[in-house]
Order: structure tokens, then C-alpha cells, then sequence
């Protein structure tokens, strides 16, 4: 395997991590197209694609199938290559990281829309041919930057952040201690996208970094979820959001035992966590964190208000958020989140500081307005959010969609009115059949001021 070669060697003596935390290559890894491929058989898939990959330093990962992703994802970095990951597989999502990282080529098991003058690797192509196993490992450096991650853009223009080997995998042992409380060596089915930070820590990193094992679907659909759990052997781990779980109870779906339920992106309320752990008889765990700085607290949000931090965070109030540290990140990262912080190492999360409004000397929040619209009978969901200066003269008003089959516009407003302020009233407010979500659950600023358009 002339093609693979150990970064070390290139970086002289530093820190070095293995590729595979479990050193049992016989263990389960992954099962797709209901067949189980053991550790040692995605080792000989990675450097089987390790062989094949041309000479460059960035590498837009944009592999669908969460196997090929992994494998893609494995014999970039083991080649000393760097993942980057693009909030959507829209054109213009892919053109904005090529223009940022020239020289790129692409890796892919399903092509989507790319530059004719992109070099492109079908993964599928390249593994799976001899059935091998490999039986040893590789160490990466520390410091090798493995991924570059990117915000999702609903407060704005995605931004870039950069993922060091060392540093995910100390996050990675604190979700594995995390979820070690749910299930040991769980069997993992993600509704969530591998690119995405939550996807990429608890789908891609967890099985890298611990003994979990991952189904390669993505499901969407309740029936869908219910078919790719029933093929995993117990203990069942569904990693989702609070979007995709509201579909899933109302959907009806009976679901095979799961022992636990994992939840991030977005707020999850106690009354859905509570009718959650009813209805399938297991336990939800909620994760808090942010592509800048990965998972860092987490709650059993049907019992508790309060966060609790993983081991070794800290944070400190700021006026305008919260400063974050651990021993593993590569700087401080200040979030918007308001917090406050509680004995033993617990916090109450108190809004966002771009959440917060001001507007004719009043005082409101985006979250607690939008809870409002939500809490009105017949609307399914909505959202309230600000408005550019530019499109109002100076003024951030604000704007709000809805989805309320049943309601209309007017009768939405005057529902509001019995809660709102009248300075926070929407206007415009529009009529959706459905919101513009992305694979998370969550709403891209650019998507929702499209939508007031149509």
C-alpha cells in the first residue's frame, strides 16, 4: 500500500492516537443491507481507498450513506488529508467551500451537481472487492486537523471550524462516558447527517472512539426508523432531534426496545421528553453544544431543567455569552447562549444573545415568542425570527411563518395579540406548508427570508 503512509513520519515524534480505539477488529462496526461488517473489514475498506486518493490537502466529504462516509472519512485523514464538510450538498453550499479551500477534490457515494473541472472519487468503487480484514491499526498526530466543520447558518453565513484529531477524540470519550450511563456498546441508527457536527460526533466519531456500532441509513420517515432499528441487535441507541422525534410520535409507529434516546440542534421541551419516554419506555437524553465546540453538557431533560457539564469544561458568564474552555479545545470559544451557572458544575440555559430584543424600549425574546406561536391550537409549526435593517429602514422588525393548515393569517394574529405585545407582533407573517429545515431539524436565516418571498 505504497499510497498510505503514516503522517507521523513526515511530523517527527508528537502525540499520536489510534484510528480505532478498540483494539478488537472482530467486533461489530457497522450493519448495512442487513449484514454485519466487523471492525477489521472496514480497516481493509479504508486503506483500500486510501490507495485510490489523489494527492491534495483538502477533501469535501460528501458521501450519503453513513459506511461510505466513514470509510471517506478514515482514508483522508490516514493519508494526511483534511475532511471538509459542507453544511448542504446545494450547489452554491459546495461552491462556497471550493472558493474558500482551492485545490479540493471530492469524495462521494451518490454524485450530486459538482464543477466539471472537480476531481471526483466514487467511494463505492473503490471497496469491498476482496472481503479482507486488517488486524492493526494506525496512529494519527494530535494535531492534524481531520475536519473542518461548518455552522449552519441559521444566524447567518456559515462559518468554518476546525476539528484536531486529539481534540475529538477527548470529546468523543466524553459522549462515550455519556452514553455508557444508556447502554454499553450500544448499536447506533443516526436520522441525522454525518456532515453535520452532532452527526459527525455521535454516528462517525463514537464508533471510531469507543465500542458502539452504527447502522449506515439515514432514515427520514417514521416507518423507515422503526424498519432500520428492528435490525440492530439490542442495545438500540437512536440518535435524532426534537423535530424528527415529534414526527415519529405522532406518526403512531410502534418502535422495537430501545434503550435510549439521544436528542441535539435544537430545544427539547420536558412535556415531549416526558410523552417520549412514556410512549416507548426508555430514556432521552438530551446533548447541548455547538459546532464550535462539539458536545460539552447534557440533561435527562423529562427530569431536569439544568445542564450538567462533561468533565474538564468550564464556562464564564460574558455580556454578551458565555466563554467556554476545556483542556482539548484549541482556543475559547464564546458562545451566544445566556447562562446561569449553578452549584456542581450545573447551568440553566437563559437565551441567546442574538435571541434577545430590544425594540421601543420593550424587551422580548425570538425562543419565547416563537413558543407563543407554537402554543396557538392548529398551528403544526412555525417560527418567529428578525428581519435584515436594510429591508426595514433601519428597524428590525420581525417576520414569522407558520404552518397552520386550518388557520389563517388573520386568526393566527389575533391569537397573538391575547399574549404579545403589540411591538412584537410579526409583520409580515405568512402561511407555509412547511418550513424550510435542513436534515437537522434546523432553519438556515437565508431559507427563511426566501420563504416571506413566495
Amino acid at each position: 500500500m505504497s499510497a498510505v503512509v503514516d503522517p507521523d513520519r513526515a511530523r517527527g515524534e508528537q502525540k499520536r492516537l489510534p484510528l480505532l480505539a478498540a483494539d478488537d477488529f472482530a467486533r461489530a462496526f457497522s450493519w448495512r443491507e442487513g449484514r454485519e461488517t466487523s471492525a477489521g473489514e472496514f480497516l481493509a475498506d479504508v486503506f483500500a481507498l486510501a490507495e485510490r486518493l489523489p494527492d491534495a490537502r483538502h477533501v469535501l466529504n460528501l458521501c450519503e450513506q453513513r459506511y461510505d462516509f466513514l470509510v471517506a472519512f478514515c482514508a483522508a485523514i490516514v493519508v494526511g488529508q483534511t475532511n471538509l464538510l459542507p453544511v448542504a450538498r446545494a450547489p452554491q453550499a459546495i461552491d462556497d467551500v471550493l472558493r474558500a479551500y482551492p485545490g479540493a477534490y471530492a469524495l462521494g457515494d451518490t454524485k450530486p451537481a459538482l464543477p466539471a473541472n472537480l476531481r471526483y472519487v466514487h467511494v463505492p468503487d473503490a471497496i469491498g472487492g476482496s472481503g479482507d480484514a486488517f488486524f492493526s491499526n494506525l496512529s494519527i498526530p494530535a494535531d492534524h486537523v481531520v475536519a473542518i466543520g461548518f455552522t449552519s447558518g441559521s444566524t447567518g453565513t456559515p462559518k468554518a471550524n476546525m476539528k484536531t484529531w486529539g481534540s475529538v477524540c477527548a470529546s468523543s470519550a466524553l459522549n462515550a462516558g455519556a452514553l455508557a450511563a444508556v447502554a454499553d456498546a450500544p448499536h447506533i441508527l443516526a436520522t441525522v447527517p454525518p456532515q453535520h457536527m452532532y452527526g459527525l460526533e455521535l454516528s462517525v466519531l463514537l464508533p471510531l472512539r469507543s465500542r458502539a456500532a452504527i447502522h449506515a441509513s439515514q432514515p427520514l420517515f417514521p416507518a423507515e426508523i422503526a424498519s432500520a432499528l428492528a435490525e440492530l441487535p439490542a442495545p438500540r441507541i437512536l440518535v435524532t432531534t426534537p423535530f424528527h422525534l415529534r414526527t415519529l410520535l405522532d406518526s403512531g409507529v410502534a418502535l422495537p426496545q430501545i434503550a435510549g434516546i439521544v436528542t441535539a440542534t435544537a430545544p427539547l421541551s420536558s412535556e415531549l421528553a416526558a410523552e417520549t419516554e412514556k410512549r416507548y419506555a426508555t430514556q432521552v437524553l438530551e446533548l447541548f453544544g455547538s459546532t464550535e465546540t462539539c458536545v460539552i453538557a447534557q440533561r435527562r431533560t423529562a427530569n431536569d431543567e439544568a445542564w450538567t457539564l462533561y468533565d474538564g469544561v468550564e464556562t464564564q458568564p460574558q455580556p454578551d455569552g458565555t466563554l467556554v474552555t476545556a483542556p482539548y479545545f484549541i482556543e475559547p470559544t464564546l458562545l451566544q447562549d445566556i447562562v446561569e451557572l449553578l452549584p456542581g458544575r450545573r447551568f440553566r440555559l437563559r437565551g441567546r444573545n442574538n435571541d434577545l430584543l430590544e425594540i421601543a424600549g420593550k424587551r422580548a425574546s425570538l425562543g419565547d415568542l416563537t413558543r407563543r406561536l407554537l402554543a396557538i391550537p392548529g398551528v403544526v409549526d412555525g417560527v418567529i425570527f428578525q428581519l435584515d435593517e436594510e429591508a426595514c429602514g433601519g428597524v428590525r422588525r420581525l417576520a414569522a411563518l407558520a404552518v397552520a393548515p386550518e388557520r389563517s393569517e388573520a386568526d393566527i394574529l389575533a391569537a397573538l395579540r391575547a399574549s404579545v405585545d403589540p411591538v412584537f407582533l410579526p409583520r409580515p407573517l405568512r402561511l407555509v406548508a412547511a418550513l424550510p429545515r435542513n436534515a437537522t431539524g434546523k432553519l438556515p436565516r437565508a431559507e427563511l427570508l426566501a420563504a416571506l418571498k413566495r
